[in-house]
């Protein structure tokens, strides 16, 4: 066994072998893969070990189509046989809800350039003879799904990374990791120490293990999962041709052939988690007792649905563990504070995410960043709030509701409320209907006066419209309170903070009392932060510059591995001070009035103008404000002191009781804001775009001898954008775009929405869209898709509320 390698994957289950095969096709070879027992031993070894490119994230889709496609790759390499069957998924509803998922899940891989296409129910039988059609109202077809032999895809992976040059220990346990001071680690095996630069953990069952070898909690929990193999069935081996994989979406059931017979898997209701406390090192390729009463109700909506259930007798029952993480996704990246220490673990639909996992991490180790965004599997999309109770909770939830509809206005109810701010109480009071962010519960509308106060599910226009309508009319004429609680804000101070800053962010640095949209890149130029940042007025007890920036919640922990990747040693501090400081926004045109009603301050737009910002008493709380706008309106933002929030928030509505001042949720937000054509973050900007492709690059000094990602950003702007983000006005009256849905000109895609909606004050559905440049103009006749129904959409070359912004500069 080799004593120093580059990298070391710890786990030898079909991700663990995907990643060792990327390293060694990006051009690594000194690495190695250490596996406790035998390759796929683990979950790998027992899977049903189906593929499919269906996810509910539209980058998830993206690297799982990839993982699809690279199969092919390694068999060919490695000459292993994969036994893989490219039958195709038929995946059927039952419902007008879930047929209308369908026509959008349809829509989003136009997108993607993922094939799919849509067949009523009188056509299923001619893809899959297993299910009643009769039942059903129609079906997608994804060709390029399937399934294949776990044993010959895991083999065939290692195979093609030894010929590559890597090396594959079996039998080794790893008992410890130890990292040196110059932050290389040692894995230490039962047969000997390998010191590598990085270590990847790819174990599976084991990664909660792995990672304690760390100091990590990984938000990872293992559930029994049944399917079950019928004995051979006359009516199947009749038949020349083998049936699509059949997902039926309402009964949370998977079939498909196997050797004459069927193949029959579930997610049942109330799923049992397994080995909560830790995975024996013990347990390996060995199954867990089958417990079919459990899966009663289930397997009755199977006989309904599939009737060649009825006769067919049950040869094997399988029930073996596999984890989930709160939200169903991997966990692919870095840790805060632990240096060269990798996860790729949580990965639930192993078959249809190893590869895309496995290039993105291996882009990532060496070339420091991914080639697409690939938030949705960082690990820093869970913050200390992901403990294992949280976790518990929220990954049974997304077991047993694996095959839900997911509604453009709905919330899942598991593991909240968690996190509230000191005037939950009286937003409930006032008919607040919330979502949950990291996971802090938000406003998203209030409920006006007896309409309950709930989301119904629904693709188009939800119950909350005319609430919205009403709280958007509230702040276009008088004043509208804005819970900004949960937006991240970062203090960075010492010596070193402005040139620190000026290094970091593509951004001029605002002097004194002053602010500005800050724009922060990759390397390689990719947007990586979209920050408002402050400079204080007056030194800190130490005689250095104050900054605050405030940001998109989610990201918080994800900002902070970024601002530690850059930090230098001493004369700099940054403090993550999310929780330590709440915030309000006062929106419209008598927000002023409102305001300086309990302030001594002199808020007149001479002494206190847009993008302004001071330490100032709100009433009696300690407050720092700013002339900052989303709406598009005369507003500010108070951030306080979070013992404070109570008292400043009554005093708001106290203080504009007579200029009938209310409550706005983000639903109203969001309509002002697209009114405006303002981006926010993981919808315009993301690390999947530049700033020459959207309105930041109005933001980024070009002009500035140094900062992150400078000659990539130059190169970017010289070279000119393929695509640039644009506003559509849709001529729609029953549903508006959500995100993701493709942009037609004479049937041929030139693009795709990010975010939409109806923009109350102007009277129009709208959506920001990303069009390729070359299909850009005024005279074109987009089209867009909602809910399966085109629908015609017009360029607009300003935005359409006060395109001068001089409300909110007044």
């Amino acid at each position: 066994m080799k004593n120093e390698a580059r990298a070391v994957v710890i786990g030898g289950g079909i991700v663990g072998v995907a990643v060792l095969y990327h390293l060694t096709k990006l051009g690594w070879t000194d690495v190695v893969l250490v596996e406790r027992k035998q390759l796929t031993a683990g979950s790998t070894w027992h899977a049903a070990a189906g593929f499919h490119s269906l996810n509910g994230s539209v980058n998830m889709a993206r690297l799982q189509a990839y993982s699809i496609q690279t199969y092919d790759e390694v068999a060919e390499i490695s000459g292993q046989d994969i036994g893989i069957h490219r039958v195709g998924t038929c995946t059927t509803a039952a419902t007008p809800e879930r047929w209308d998922f369908l026509k959008i899940v349809d829509e989003l891989n136009t997108t993607l350039g993922i094939e799919s296409w849509l067949i009523d129910s009188s056509e299923i039988p001619k893809y899959s003879r297993l299910t009643d059609h009769r039942q059903l109202i129609g079906a997608l077809i994804d060709p390029a799904d399937g399934y294949l032999d776990p044993y010959g895809a895991t083999h065939a992976y290692a195979k093609a990374a030894r010929i590559a040059g890597a090396e594959i220990y079996t039998e080794t346990l790893v008992t410890a990791l130890e990292q040196r001071d110059d932050k290389t680690w040692d894995v230490i095996t039962e047969k000997g120490t390998i010191n590598t630069e990085h270590v990847i953990n790819a174990a599976g069952l084991w990664a909660r293990e792995v990672g304690q070898m760390a100091g990590l909690e990984l938000p990872l929990i293992p559930y029994e999962h049944h399917y079950l193999v019928t004995e051979q069935i006359p009516e199947v081996m009749a038949q020349d041709t083998e049936s699509l994989l059949t997902v039926d979406l309402d009964g949370g059931i998977y079939v498909r052939e196997e050797v004459g017979g069927l193949l029959f898997g579930v997610y049942e209701p109330n799923p049992i988690p397994w080995s909560l406390e830790g995975t024996p090192w013990s347990f390996g390729s060995e199954l867990l007792e089958p417990r079919l009463e459990h899966l009663e109700s289930s397997l009755e909506r199977g006989f309904e649905r599939f009737p060649l259930m009825h006769e067919a007798g049950i040869k094997n029952a399988i029930n073996g563990p596999f984890t989930f993480t709160p939200d169903g996704n991997p966990l692919m990246g870095p840790v805060r504070g632990l240096p060269n220490y990798w996860l790729a673990c949580g990965c639930m639909a192993g078959f249809s995410q190893s590869g895309g996992v496995a290039l993105a991490l291996a882009q990532w180790i060496i070339d420091g960043e991914t080639e697409e965004d690939t938030f949705s599997m960082d690990p820093a999309r869970f913050g200390s709030f992901a403990n294992q109770a949280y976790t518990l909770e929220t990954s049974t939830q997304f077991y047993e509701w694996r095959f839900r509809v997911a509604f453009p206005n709905e919330t899942w109810p598991a593991g909240r409320p968690a996190r509230t701010t000191p005037i939950y109480d009286l937003q409930k009071e006032a008919g607040a209907v919330f979502t949950s962010i990291t996971p802090l519960e938000v406003p998203m509308w209030f409920a006006r006066e007896g309409e309950p106060a709930e989301d119904i599910p629904t693709f188009f226009r939800p119950n909350s419209f005319g609430a919205a309508a009403e709280e958007v009319a509230a702040t276009t004429s008088g004043a509208g309170i804005i819970d900004t609680s949960s937006y991240s804000k970062f203090e960075i101070s010492g010596s070193g903070a402005r040139a620190w800053l000026d290094r970091l962010l593509a951004t001029r640095i605002p002097t004194a009392g002053r602010s500005r949209l800050a724009v922060m890149l990759s390397d390689r130029a990719k947007i990586v932060g979209d920050f408002t940042l402050f400079c204080l007025s007056g030194p800190d007890a130490h005689g250095s510059e104050r900054f605050v920036m405030t940001g998109s919640g989610p990201i918080q922990e994800w900002h902070m591995r970024w601002f530690h990747r850059y930090l230098p040693a001493e004369d700099v501090s940054v403090t993550n001070a999310t929780d330590q400081w709440m915030g309000l926004a006062v929106a419209g045109p008598k927000s002023r009035e409102v305001l300086q009603r309990l302030t001594r301050t002199d808020l007149s737009n001479e002494a206190f103008p847009f993008m302004s910002v001071a330490e100032i008493n709100i009433g009696l709380a300690p407050c720092r404000v700013d002339r900052v706008s989303l709406t598009g309106e005369l507003g500010y933002e108070i951030w306080m002191p979070t013992t404070y929030m109570r008292h400043v928030y009554t005093q708001l509505h106290d203080a504009g009781a007579d200029m009938s001042i209310r409550n706005v949720g983000v639903v109203g937000l969001l309509s002002m804001r697209l009114e405006k054509a303002f981006g926010i973050w993981g919808r315009e900007f993301s690390p999947d775009y530049k700033p020459s492709q959207n309105e930041m690059s109005r933001f980024v000094q070009y002009d500035k001898a140094d900062f992150v990602g400078r000659d990539a950003a130059l190169a970017d702007r010289d070279a000119g954008p393929a695509s640039q983000l644009v506003l559509l006005s849709v001529g729609a009256d029953r549903a508006d775009a959500t995100g993701f849905e493709p942009v037609y000109v004479d049937d041929r895609k030139v693009g795709f929405v990010t975010s939409g909606g109806y923009g109350h004050r102007t009277g129009q559905s709208l959506a920001l869209a990303y069009i390729d440049s070359q299909n850009l103009s005024e005279n074109a006749d987009f089209e867009i898709p909602l809910v399966g129904e085109r629908h015609p959409a017009r360029l607009l070359k300003d935005n359409p509320f006060d395109p001068t912004g001089s409300k909110m500069r007044s």
